[in-house]
């Protein structure tokens, strides 16, 4: 039985009634967040190597995970969601790849991890699911290898949190003039607000929004020192699935970081 007070739970919940809807989407290629933004910008700042051990965390339906595998890394994956892990078990690779059912807010659990060191971790837009990412960087700090790196990809805490309203303006100055912009009304205090990140999936998901100072002062408090960063908007000619949803016509406007935290050879 669900806690209903406890947003980890909840979030848990959420995570396994819109498993099946969420694999069906996101498939063995990914929507265009991934295709276009994410996973160009998270290969080059993880540069993978032949043979690297990688962890990738809260992998999903192991998306990421597979494509770690196309190139070459030996791939360790967990999520919190059963139902994801189970479905990430069915696509391609799942041979070349050890998933497990994991709760990155469990410190002592990533710390038991029997496949550490690794040479690298990646989380691919996870990290606002988790209501505590503290745990996490906490247990990284010793489970990567020294100079070893965490690369992660987030909504774009400024520009594309759950506040964020997404404004088209129409006005004549010589001719008729439009112009799409993104509103938003809160960003330095943390907060978490329930969302969805499919229009059709079955339950809204708890959203824990952080700014992006928060992310790099838990990073640093545990040894990590930023050493790779891009922020990414939509090419001007991406389609919109929606009137106002994401795309081309706020390519002036990043939808995501990508940050690279490297572990100091002395933390």
């Amino acid at each position: 039985m669900t806690d209903q007070t406890d947003p980890n739970q909840i979030s848990r919940a959420a995570w396994e009634a819109n498993a099946q809807v969420w694999d069906e989407r996101m498939g063995d290629e990914g929507n265009d967040f991934f295709r276009l933004l994410c996973w160009p910008a998270l290969t080059d700042l993880l540069a993978v190597q032949h043979g690297q051990k990688i962890l990738d965390v809260a992998c999903g339906n192991g998306l990421t995970s597979r494509k770690l595998a196309d190139l070459g890394a030996e791939v360790t994956a967990f999520d919190f969601s059963a139902n994801l892990i189970e479905l990430a078990k069915t696509r391609p690779h799942a041979s070349l790849i050890t998933y497990q059912v994991l709760d990155a807010t469990d410190e002592a659990a990533l710390l038991a991890h029997p496949s550490a060191p690794f040479d690298a971790a990646l989380s691919n837009m996870a990290l606002f699911d988790m209501p505590a990412i503290e745990p996490l960087f906490a247990a990284l700090r010793k489970l990567l290898k020294p100079g070893g790196c965490f690369v992660f990809s987030i909504t774009h805490p400024a520009f594309n949190n759950p506040s964020s309203n997404h404004i088209v303006e129409e006005w004549d100055e010589g001719g008729i003039k439009i112009q799409y912009a993104i509103k938003t009304s809160r960003y330095l205090t943390r907060f978490q607000s329930a969302g969805v990140a499919l229009r059709n999936q079955p339950q809204p998901q708890l959203y824990f929004h952080r700014p992006l100072e928060y992310y790099l002062k838990v990073a640093f408090a545990n040894g990590f020192v930023l050493d790779g960063f891009a922020e990414c908007g939509f090419p001007p000619e991406t389609p919109q699935a929606h009137p106002l949803s994401w795309g081309g016509k706020f390519s002036e406007i990043p939808a995501v970081v990508i940050a690279r935290m490297r572990l100091g050879v002395n933390s």
